[in-house]
């Protein structure tokens, strides 16, 4: 498939459209977690999960493989968005 230079302005909107629905998709991820640690709360069990953690990270990495993508790369990426959400959790549970 040959690519034309004039395609490269619709190719990169086409790129910052899937920036866009990444960050959505962030931002909904935290949303969620609030919920988490209230029901983590509720049990008494601290914000913190590392096994859990570990467990997210380990299948984004299974999944990235299945996907052909850098599995290690990827576990990468979710160990930041993770980190993401323990800070979101974390600043709800001081106030």
């Amino acid at each position: 498939m040959l690519i034309a230079a004039e395609d490269l302005g619709r190719l990169r909107n086409e790129i910052e459209r899937i920036d866009r629905a990444l960050v959505g998709l962030i931002r909904e991820r935290v949303r969620v977690a609030r919920l988490v640690l209230e029901a983590k709360e509720a049990a008494g069990l601290p914000v913190v999960d590392a096994e859990q953690e570990t467990v997210v990270v380990r299948r984004s990495s299974t999944l990235a493989q299945a996907a052909g993508l850098p599995p290690d790369e990827i576990g990468e990426v979710f160990a930041h968005v993770v980190a993401i959400t323990r800070h979101a959790e974390l600043r709800w549970k001081r106030k």
